[in-house]
């Protein structure tokens, strides 16, 4: 047989993996007394397919696999995938649209049967692929982030930490996407710098008639506006202390605060006051007991009469949030609606100047939407008691950044981190483990699926729509895929891990 001039890979490597895998050389075995070497691979999501940055991962674990399987050490390379909520049901909507289909058309069994395909299709690929870049995982024990086994441990996590008090639901301001209709913890919000304006508007004082100015860089948030802030420190406001200001376009009186968010140093130093879409204005309204005032819908419009009616009929609804009536703004976009406003405001002579300038944007990280931050009934993780045994493991030296510098990313995220918001508006992914009664309002968080209301006994009870967080099973990951919560063979004795190659545009998640 003549020797062919150049290397032609499809002609012997797909029989040599074949022939390696067979072999049984990629699978781990447990050898009493000998220390093992754990590498639970980052599961790429199925959204697609493989790029660069998951080679790059892959090359770079299955050297450390290889090294130490070589050495004599019983080692371990765990594959499997992530069924990644958002991103995955963002890519099977818009398939279903070039189809003419809608999530509602399909109904919700209907809709995750066709996510189930999508991941045999997507998923499979994704295998096919690292098979063929000849990594040496153990496949043997292949795992999926919604598997029956993974799917048991975040039951079992979310009860475990409910039980501790350490996940609640509560009505916060969050992060919002009008496009992927859903709530998205801080560390899926990107930042993207864009053009914008600062709009100086005027306010009237209600018992001296001068005029306050101010600036945003949204107007049309202007509607939800319960206050106006002024500094306790400045003299040039002192004689304001305790009067109120007419909120122009609807004509609205309401008060004027003292609080130090509002700076002196910067612009006039007076802040408008937007409580239920702004996190900064939420935490002055929380110390003033101001009301929240939405204006925004979930999609993106302004809210209008229907809105009004269909929060004042959700039983479910956030208390002491109102829902604000916006007139001939109804119904706009919120761009539509910023034009609008400022035109209307202009021709009411309160448009004082716009300022030019470019700032940092929070965009949605799958599909660049602007975030509105809105108030939701969400489900939350208290983080605080959670990052501190997460700090404590890479200041005591236990775990080990490298390079070392990414551990100040770290620690600067772990530090500031507020509660996460576990819940997302969507159909794919893990559904919350929580059901209600809907005749004695009762709430059970349950690790198996009820069959009527543990206090009435009734059977007209209902799960919550919501699914979690992709990273809520992520977080398990390493030892979900082992086999916990059962305490397995496998998971006494290749778990904890040792190793973590990843990328470092995703060491806050």
């Amino acid at each position: 047989m003549e020797m062919e001039k150049t290397y032609n890979p499809q002609a012997i490597e797909n029989d040599l993996y074949k022939a390696w895998e067979e072999s049984g050389a990629f699978t781990a075995h447990r050898v009493e007394g000998k220390k093992p070497f754990t590498i639970v691979m980052p599961p790429p999501n199925i959204t697609g397919q493989l790029h660069m940055g998951h080679a790059l991962d892959c090359t770079l674990q299955d050297a450390a696999i290889r090294y130490h399987r070589m050495k004599g050490d019983p080692t371990l390379w765990l594959p499997g995938t992530d069924h990644a909520a958002i991103a995955t049901e963002v890519k099977i909507v818009a398939a279903m649209e070039k189809e003419g289909l809608t999530k509602e058309s399909l109904g919700r069994e209907g809709f995750l049967e066709r996510a189930w395909k999508w991941k045999e299709e997507y998923g499979g690929r994704i295998v096919h692929q690292q098979r063929r870049m000849g990594i040496s995982c153990d496949w043997s024990r292949e795992r999926f982030t919604m598997d029956e086994g993974c799917s048991k441990a975040v039951r079992e996590t979310f009860c475990r930490l409910y039980e501790k008090n350490l996940i609640y639901r509560g009505a916060r301001l969050v992060n919002w996407c009008p496009c992927c209709m859903s709530a998205i913890s801080d560390a899926e919000v990107t930042y993207e710098e864009k053009q914008g304006n600062f709009w100086h508007l005027l306010y009237p004082v209600k018992e001296t008639g001068e005029m306050l100015e101010l600036a945003t860089t949204r107007p049309e948030t202007m509607l939800g506006d319960t206050a106006v802030a002024i500094n306790p420190e400045d003299e040039r406001y002192a004689h304001l202390h305790g009067c109120h200001v007419i909120l122009p376009l609807i004509n609205k009186e309401i008060p004027i605060v003292c609080d130090e968010h509002a700076d002196m140093t910067k612009g006039t130093g007076v802040v408008k006051i937007t409580p239920a879409h702004d996190p900064n204005d939420n935490m002055v309204g929380a110390r003033h007991n101001l009301p929240l005032v939405r204006c925004f819908t979930y999609d993106g419009h302004m809210t209008g009469a229907a809105d009004v009616q269909a929060h004042l009929a959700d039983q479910d609804a956030v208390e002491n949030l109102e829902v604000l009536d916006c007139g001939k703004y109804a119904g706009m976009t919120t761009a539509e609606a910023r034009k609008a406003i400022v035109a209307d405001m202009t021709e009411l002579g309160l448009l004082k100047s716009i300022e030019p300038l470019t700032h940092e944007v929070g965009t949605c990280y799958r599909c660049s939407t602007v975030i509105e931050p809105m108030i939701s009934k969400q489900w939350f993780v208290r983080m605080e008691p959670l990052a501190k045994p997460a700090i404590e493991a890479v200041t005591s030296g236990a775990t080990k950044f490298v390079p070392e510098r990414f551990s100040k990313q770290y620690m600067n995220w772990m530090t500031n981190i507020r509660d996460w918001c576990i819940s997302r508006q969507l159909w794919w992914g893990h559904r919350i483990p929580v059901w209600y009664c809907d005749d004695c309002r009762e709430m059970m968080v349950r690790r198996e699926d009820p069959c009527c209301c543990s206090k009435c006994g009734g059977k007209n009870i209902r799960q919550d729509e919501d699914v979690l967080d992709t990273w809520f099973s992520s977080a398990l990951w390493p030892f979900s895929t082992l086999g916990w919560p059962e305490q397995t063979e496998d998971l006494k004795y290749f778990y904890p891990t040792n190793t973590l190659v990843t990328g470092y545009d995703i060491i806050t998640f």
